[in-house]
């Protein structure tokens, strides 16, 4: 599960080089064929998820919203074991969120035992970076049993916590999967700020050299951990393409106090470590792609992706050796913002436009709209409206990066005007994680990729 407890930072180096040394050896068994990863209990093909699904929603007003639920969860861990206690970050508010996003998660798709099987699998995957270890699921398991009791009261029924029981199980077996099946890969990866620019009061550029090679596509996003804020991981895009110098790029706003943002924009410096989990998502070129025409959207940070997939975009209209190869398709660039001050990265933009005569550059900007009836516009939703009234876009591949509305706003024009969905690629944008339509969530969900969350 999404906030199970992690072993960084306060635990100490020692912790994780036991475990690296322990994930060695088990992958040393597994290629010498001593040892197998045990098959879990439930599987997608047996696991009777649609039962559970109907049980578990029939008695879900006694336990939601979340909140009460989550606090008693954690009262009853901490109680019961108080040094997992450390192992957590200071602040349990974005563990909490994430954990009851995944409650509702499951209990939707629960009738669609594969789809949970792989993104639990994923979410495994992830969890490496954290030193979680199955004994801390059981720990999990056994707070869960005893905070269902206690939120519910006396109409709770045993058959129910039993379904809630194997509902958990499904998904940590397959988290448990996701883990063993990245072995021979690092956990996560360290590296050394190398350059840190304040473009704003409330942003920063900041580039990292890491210190083993990092595999990453240009417009994918990961998750970054600060020394200022042992445990709490908060997703940020890639603002560069991968290239020779072993660096990358990130573009962080910082949007509150106490927070990841405020750790990397206000207290970074060069020369600190910053740590990496792996890279995810799917807003990449592929091979087919290069001689397509291309439709790029970004809003804020936005940019940061957009920023990436230009820079490979660029890179691969040369050949080998740097010849020229068969001109690639034209790329339409509109970039939003809501005013010229906030536009942070204009001179790498203007570079970019001045360099390729294929891409087209269309600045957005909020306080170049005059407003009817002295409304002033929207944040972002001027961007969306420039894109749909530009041009016809149903031949082009689209990219779209940036906050969740524009996303949203700019993906709905598009389909409307007859852009199939397979050809628009975009960030996460809450969804998945949310809780369903109706019900009365714990906490407000917020997009996986989180450069605007901490």
């Amino acid at each position: 599960m999404p906030s199970v407890p992690s072993a960084a930072g306060t635990v100490g180096g020692e912790y994780h080089a036991l475990l690296a040394r322990h994930d060695a050896m088990r992958l040393r068994r597994r290629i010498l064929g001593q040892g197998r990863a045990s098959t879990p209990d439930l599987t997608a093909a047996s696991y009777d998820g649609a039962a559970d699904q109907r049980l578990i929603t029939q008695y879900l007003d006694l336990v939601t919203p979340f909140g009460d639920l989550i606090a008693h969860l954690y009262d009853e861990m901490f109680a019961r074991w108080p040094y997992l206690r450390s192992l957590f970050p200071a602040s349990m508010d974005f563990q909490r969120a994430h954990l009851a996003r995944a409650f509702w998660y499951l209990i939707e798709n629960l009738h669609r035992p594969a789809e949970v099987t792989a993104y639990f699998r994923q979410l495994g995957h992830d969890h490496r970076k954290l030193g979680v270890r199955p004994v801390h699921y059981e720990a999990f398991e056994a707070a869960l049993c005893a905070a269902l009791r206690r939120t519910a009261g006396p109409r709770w029924a045993e058959a129910v916590e039993q379904a809630w029981v194997r509902m958990v199980r499904f998904a940590v077996a397959s988290m448990v999967e996701g883990a063993d099946a990245a072995l021979a890969e690092p956990p996560c990866w360290q590296g050394t700020v190398t350059a840190h620019e304040r473009r704003r009061p409330d942003l920063a550029v900041l580039r990292v050299r890491l210190h083993e090679p990092y595999p990453y596509r240009a417009g994918q996003f990961a998750a970054v951990e600060s020394p200022l804020m042992p445990q709490a991981w908060r997703h940020y895009s890639l603002a560069s393409a991968p290239g020779p110098d072993g660096e990358v790029a990130f573009h962080v706003r910082r949007t509150g106090s106490g927070g990841v943002s405020e750790a990397l924009v206000s207290g970074t410096r060069v020369g600190d470590i910053l740590r990496l989990g792996p890279a995810h998502g799917t807003m990449t070129l592929r091979d087919g792609d290069r001689s397509r025409d291309l439709l790029m959207v970004a809003g804020g940070t936005g940019w940061a992706p957009i920023k990436a997939l230009l820079e490979e975009w660029a890179g691969r209209r040369r050949g080998t050796g740097g010849l020229p190869r068969r001109p690639a398709g034209r790329v339409h660039l509109f970039v939003g913002a809501r005013s010229r001050a906030e536009l942070y990265d204009a001179a790498a933009l203007a570079e970019l436009a001045a360099r390729h005569d294929r891409l087209r550059v269309v600045r957005v900007l909020d306080e170049d709209i005059v407003p009817e009836n002295d409304t002033p516009p929207a944040g972002y939703g001027p961007l969306a409206e420039a894109v749909a009234r530009d041009g016809q876009w149903s031949h082009h591949l689209a990219f779209v990066s940036g906050p969740a509305a524009m996303v949203g706003a700019t993906v709905a024009r598009l389909t409307a005007a007859g852009m199939p969905a397979d050809d628009i690629r975009h960030d996460p944008v809450p969804g998945p994680l949310a809780p369903p339509a109706g019900r009365c969530p714990a906490y407000t969900a917020d997009g996986a990729v989180t450069r605007a969350a901490g």
